[in-house]
Order: C-alpha cells, then structure tokens, then sequence
C-alpha cells in the first residue's frame, strides 16, 4: 500500500523511472545481499556492486557459480563474472550478464569510501533496531482501537449482520429488544456516525442479530 503522497503508484511512471534512472541512481537499484558471514560481521544486509568484488550466483542456469566481478554494466542493468561465459556463433567469447539480485557478496572490495560506507549503514540500522517497538505504546494502540470517550451512545439496530469487536463486555454492544436499538459504550459519535454509514462495526468478528 502507497503510504508516501509524493510518491507515485502509476505503473508507467515506475517504469519511466527505472528505465530512465542515471548512473547515480543505478549504482544503488544494482545492490546484492551479503552472504551470511558478512551480514554477521558488519551489521549490514546489502551493498552496491562494485568490480573486483568476489559473487556467488544463487539463481538462474549458473546457480553456484563463483567468481570475481570483472564489469558492472550498469547501462544494461547486470554484471560480468569471470569465467561466466558463451561463445558466439563465430567462435568468440563474450560475458554473460548477470542480474545483481541473482548473486550474494561473498567478498567485498574494501577501501576508504567502502569502509565509510559499511559504518554508516551500521550505525543506522543499529539505531533502528534500538527504537523498534517504541514507536507506539500499548495504551496508544487501545485508545485509537477504541476511540474511547467515555460515554454511551445509541444507535439503530441494523436488520443485517452486525460487527462488533471481540471484547463484548467491555465495549460493545447491549442489545434493547424494546425499540430495536445497540448501546455502544465508550465510543465517539464521530466514530459511530462513520461505522454506520461503511456498515462496518469491528474488526474481529461478527454476529447476527
């Protein structure tokens, strides 16, 4: 689901965007994941491809191929490993491309710009990791569950199958025989007004009334 308003969600536009990306742009789209080993040991799940890198091909025809990479060729999105090869029909031999989402990283090509680059990305998702699950508490999320205000509001029973949410006793619903109508207890009228017009009172199941 598109949750970014300036981001488009048009398919052509995508496309558009891929297509016509510069170098810039391509050299961070063509990343590849580390192998396991790596990942451990610096804290980070993918990084650009690079020349002199050593890959592993994972998928494909040259599933567990390895080699150095000796070209990324990012004008026509892939790479070319040693020793992965064909031959034309006139006897030469030419790379195959590979594309980078195919192969892990089983040795990375390190040198200052590199190194900088291991540490940021590090750092980063370390600080991500640390504010996981803070974000939200568990009062937060009961307060907008319910929309609680602390008050009774009537509403007209429905002839079809009603929503209500799994916790009957605390929030939901009495049901008066005499005028056909459901108390809702702790509920805005707003919230209500919105429920009745999607039909829609719950989230977690439902009963026939």
């Amino acid at each position: 689901m598109k949750r970014n308003p300036r981001v488009s969600s048009s398919r052509r536009k995508s496309r558009k965007a891929h297509f016509t990306a510069p170098s810039s742009v391509r050299r961070i789209l063509m990343s590849a994941p580390l192998s396991s080993d790596l990942r451990t040991k610096y804290s980070v799940r993918s990084m650009p491809v690079r020349k002199d890198d050593e890959v592993q091909v994972v998928r494909g025809t040259y599933k567990g191929r390895e080699g150095k990479v000796v070209q990324v060729y990012r004008r026509k999105w892939v790479i070319h490993i040693e020793r992965i090869t064909r031959e034309k029909v006139n006897g030469s031999t030419v790379n195959v491309g590979i594309n980078p989402s195919k192969v892990v990283i089983t040795k990375l090509r390190l040198d200052k710009d590199r190194k900088s680059l291991l540490d940021r990305k590090a750092k980063g998702r370390a600080a991500a990791d640390k504010d996981k699950g803070t974000k939200f508490t568990a009062e937060d999320i009961m307060q907008n569950t319910w929309h609680s205000l602390g008050h009774s509001v009537d509403v007209p029973l429905l002839s079809f199958q009603v929503w209500i949410y799994v916790s009957l006793d605390e929030y939901c619903t009495e049901v008066d025989n005499s005028d056909s109508r459901l108390v809702f207890r702790g509920v805005s009228d707003e919230y209500l007004k919105t429920l009745k017009e999607t039909r829609s009172y719950g989230k977690r199941c439902f009963v026939n009334l």
